[in-house]
């Protein structure tokens, strides 16, 4: 799917119209046509925006993920506290992580540790398996 189609899908979804949107981000609504269309591509800056507005990431408007909101997953896993304190790789491995029901199991049952212990945990998971897939 194009990032057109993809804004065009997402607008109908919420019932919204080029007028709708053109008014909201203060554009024409010849200038939302191009984009959904695939005439044009909005910058940077009106991507991060578009995502927002939609509560997509801008890897979902790209086509480069089919998930809209990977980081809606992942609060679910652990909240937003915790995952303020995890590199970008270490949220990387949460996000594997969530794909395995096994390891799921140790995120649910340390659910009342604070965010900074809960950290410390999903690195130890994270040092754990990449300790066993080494072997």
């Amino acid at each position: 799917m194009t990032l057109g189609e993809r804004l065009r899908k997402l607008r109908k979804e919420r019932n919204l119209t080029l007028a709708d949107l053109s008014s909201h981000f203060h554009m024409r609504k010849s200038t939302f046509s191009n984009y959904e269309n695939d005439y044009r591509k909005p910058n940077a800056d009106l991507l991060e925006e578009l995502a927002d507005y939609f509560n997509v990431s801008v890897d979902y408007l790209l086509g480069r993920t089919n998930e809209r909101n990977p980081m809606e997953k992942l609060t679910a896993l652990a909240p937003e506290g915790t995952l303020k304190l995890l590199t970008a790789e270490e949220l990387e491995f949460l996000r594997e992580l969530a794909q395995d029901e096994q390891r799921q199991v140790l995120l649910r049952e340390s659910r009342g540790l604070t965010d900074r212990d809960l950290a410390k945990a999903i690195r130890i998971i994270k040092a754990f398996v990449e300790e066993e897939e080494s072997k």
